[in-house]
């Protein structure tokens, strides 16, 4: 498939879309601290520039699956924003009814997948939608999401190997943001060099510069249209960065302020500004506009999350798989 023109449109949806994503996290920590979102809460700060890249790479029906730093997928997919708040706020009206929670988002509507808790553990998921999409002769390809950390899982390597013996149409995708929670990548292995993992299994693979969603866009479509065609898995590793811990009780001992200054500097959303300032694709009041949409839509999502009513009790019993005619327990 021909390449997308970066468009004036394009950068201005990639501005748009990551200052919300970026202002909906700082919401959800400020929200956390208020103890108005309990439990774990990863966020998304500084790795926008993945997500918007891939978005544009991909076509109706490709679906993405990833860990539990998923509350800004589900949004880019389609999903209303304010039911993610609401989610995270584990209020009734939230995306899985206030049951899933910060690390399980989920919409099979919009083809998001998960949200998964265990380290790794969408690895091979991942691959079985793809399995699926073979099998059904559908023409989609599934966006597998990791962290830098899941590699030293042995999921990680089965998947690869299958993957591969299979053909599946999927791209493996990893975001490389420097730390396994606390544990940098030199500390966890003789090579840094991650995507060099896929030469084992001769899979294509390659690293990529992930604080730019043109960079982004441009690998992650070569790579979606090498599966679509029947070419097969690809293996990126999409080196970005976080602003924020690995969660919110995440001290960050094991970085300096300084070196997150350095990557600032580098801020996807100021790099996409600075390009439609360049070019003059919006003048200072424009940019103000878009501005102020965003910072309504993220008040907007706080206030339906806040008046939305915690579950009542009942709903323990509910969405639950029950199989009636199970073999091994008699009345």
């Amino acid at each position: 498939m021909a390449k997308k023109k970066l468009t004036k449109e394009v950068y201005l949806k990639w501005y748009e879309d990551m200052l919300f994503w970026r202002k909906f996290e700082d919401m959800s920590s400020a929200l956390y601290i208020q103890q108005k979102i309990r439990g774990f809460l990863h966020l998304y700060n500084g790795q926008e520039a993945v997500l918007a890249g891939a978005l544009l790479a991909m076509e109706e029906g490709d679906k993405m699956i990833t860990a539990y730093r998923n509350h800004v997928q589900p949004i880019g997919l389609g999903v209303d924003p304010r039911k993610i708040m609401a989610e995270l706020m584990g209020k009734v009206d939230g995306t899985s009814r206030g049951k899933g929670g910060s690390m399980h988002m989920f919409s099979k509507e919009h083809h998001f997948y998960g949200g998964h808790g265990i380290v790794g553990g969408q690895i091979p998921l991942g691959a079985g939608l793809a399995f699926a999409d073979k099998y059904k002769d559908d023409k989609n390809v599934t966006l597998c999401y990791m962290g830098d950390g899941a590699v030293r899982q042995g999921a990680f390597h089965e998947t690869m190997n299958l993957a591969m013996l299979w053909n599946l149409p999927v791209v493996f995708i990893i975001e490389n943001n420097g730390y396994a929670m606390g544990t940098s990548v030199e500390r966890t292995a003789n090579h840094t060099d991650i995507y060099k993992l896929g030469l084992g299994y001769e899979m294509p693979c390659k690293p990529v510069e992930g604080m730019d969603p043109k960079v982004v866009y441009e690998e992650m479509q070569e790579a979606i249209d090498r599966a679509r065609d029947g070419g097969g898995p690809t293996l990126l590793e999409i080196r970005t960065y976080r602003y924020k811990g690995h969660s919110m009780s995440d001290a960050q001992h094991y970085r300096t302020k300084d070196e997150v200054a350095e990557y600032q500097k580098i801020d996807p959303i100021i790099t996409v500004k600075d390009v439609i300032t360049k070019k003059k694709w919006a003048t200072e009041e424009e940019i103000a506009e878009i501005d102020q949409r965003v910072k309504d839509l993220v008040q907007e999502c706080v206030d339906f999350g806040e008046q939305s009513p915690f579950p009542d009790a009942s709903e323990l019993w509910k969405h639950i798989y029950v199989q009636e005619d199970y073999p091994f327990i008699t009345e």
